[in-house]
Protein backbone atom coordinates (compact mmCIF):
# COMPACT_ATOMS: atom_id res chain seq x y z
CA UNK A 1 0.00 0.00 0.00
CA UNK A 2 1.70 3.62 -0.95
CA UNK A 3 2.13 5.90 1.61
CA UNK A 4 1.48 9.53 0.86
CA UNK A 5 2.53 12.70 3.34
CA UNK A 6 0.52 15.85 2.83
CA UNK A 7 2.44 18.78 1.94
CA UNK A 8 1.75 22.22 2.38
CA UNK A 9 0.33 24.14 -0.71
CA UNK A 10 0.71 28.09 -0.93
CA UNK A 11 -1.85 28.46 -3.48
CA UNK A 12 -4.82 30.63 -3.86
CA UNK A 13 -6.87 27.10 -4.36
CA UNK A 14 -7.46 25.82 -1.11
CA UNK A 15 -8.84 22.17 -2.98
CA UNK A 16 -5.31 21.53 -4.44
CA UNK A 17 -3.69 19.17 -2.14
CA UNK A 18 0.04 18.33 -2.95
CA UNK A 19 0.97 14.70 -1.73
CA UNK A 20 4.51 13.22 -1.89
CA UNK A 21 4.72 9.18 -3.07
CA UNK A 22 7.71 7.10 -1.14
CA UNK A 23 9.77 7.46 -3.83
CA UNK A 24 9.79 11.07 -3.01
CA UNK A 25 7.49 12.21 -6.27
CA UNK A 26 5.79 15.22 -5.22
CA UNK A 27 1.91 15.36 -7.65
CA UNK A 28 -0.77 17.55 -7.03
CA UNK A 29 -4.41 16.74 -6.85
CA UNK A 30 -7.67 18.55 -6.49
CA UNK A 31 -9.51 17.34 -3.73
CA UNK A 32 -13.15 16.81 -4.56
CA UNK A 33 -14.54 15.20 -1.64
CA UNK A 34 -14.07 14.02 2.13
CA UNK A 35 -16.04 10.80 2.94
CA UNK A 36 -16.39 9.21 6.57
CA UNK A 37 -17.37 5.66 6.37
CA UNK A 38 -17.00 3.25 8.67
CA UNK A 39 -14.95 4.84 11.23
CA UNK A 40 -12.71 5.70 9.14
CA UNK A 41 -12.53 8.98 6.68
CA UNK A 42 -11.33 8.91 2.76
CA UNK A 43 -10.58 11.71 0.66
CA UNK A 44 -11.34 11.81 -2.82
CA UNK A 45 -8.40 12.86 -5.02
CA UNK A 46 -8.28 13.65 -8.40
CA UNK A 47 -4.91 14.18 -10.18
CA UNK A 48 -3.96 18.02 -11.55
CA UNK A 49 -2.21 16.19 -14.47
CA UNK A 50 -2.96 13.06 -15.74
CA UNK A 51 -1.32 9.95 -14.32
CA UNK A 52 -0.46 6.64 -16.46
CA UNK A 53 -3.67 4.71 -16.83
CA UNK A 54 -5.92 6.93 -15.79
CA UNK A 55 -8.61 8.93 -17.77
CA UNK A 56 -9.96 12.44 -17.65
CA UNK A 57 -12.71 11.80 -15.60
CA UNK A 58 -11.01 9.21 -12.81
CA UNK A 59 -10.36 9.99 -9.31
CA UNK A 60 -8.69 7.93 -6.42
CA UNK A 61 -9.66 7.21 -3.10
CA UNK A 62 -7.27 7.59 -0.20
CA UNK A 63 -7.74 6.44 3.15
CA UNK A 64 -6.58 9.45 5.64
CA UNK A 65 -4.88 8.26 8.81
CA UNK A 66 -2.93 10.23 11.59
CA UNK A 67 0.59 9.07 12.95
CA UNK A 68 1.27 9.71 16.83
CA UNK A 69 2.48 13.64 15.84
CA UNK A 70 -1.23 14.16 14.32
CA UNK A 71 0.47 14.31 10.57
CA UNK A 72 -1.66 13.21 8.17
CA UNK A 73 -0.83 10.18 5.79
CA UNK A 74 -2.99 9.23 2.63
CA UNK A 75 -2.87 5.81 1.77
CA UNK A 76 -4.62 5.07 -1.50
CA UNK A 77 -7.52 2.89 -0.86
CA UNK A 78 -7.34 -0.91 -3.12
CA UNK A 79 -10.39 -2.55 -1.76
CA UNK A 80 -12.53 -1.81 -4.71
CA UNK A 81 -15.36 -2.83 -1.90
CA UNK A 82 -14.24 -0.02 -0.65
CA UNK A 83 -13.91 2.56 -3.40
CA UNK A 84 -17.54 1.40 -4.99
CA UNK A 85 -19.15 2.58 -1.08
CA UNK A 86 -17.09 6.02 -0.72
CA UNK A 87 -18.03 6.81 -4.33
CA UNK A 88 -21.72 5.93 -3.26
CA UNK A 89 -21.55 7.80 -0.34
CA UNK A 90 -19.81 10.72 -2.28
CA UNK A 91 -22.87 10.51 -4.67
CA UNK A 92 -25.84 10.05 -2.36
CA UNK A 93 -24.13 13.34 -0.40
CA UNK A 94 -24.55 14.85 -4.12
CA UNK A 95 -28.02 14.02 -4.25
CA UNK A 96 -28.66 15.73 -1.08
CA UNK A 97 -27.44 18.72 -1.63
CA UNK A 98 -29.72 19.40 -4.95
Amino acid sequence: MADYIEQPVDMEEDSIVTLTSADGQEIDFVEIAGIALRGNFYVILQPVELLEGMGEDEALVFKVTQDRDGEDHFNIELDDEIIGEVFDEYYRLLDEQE
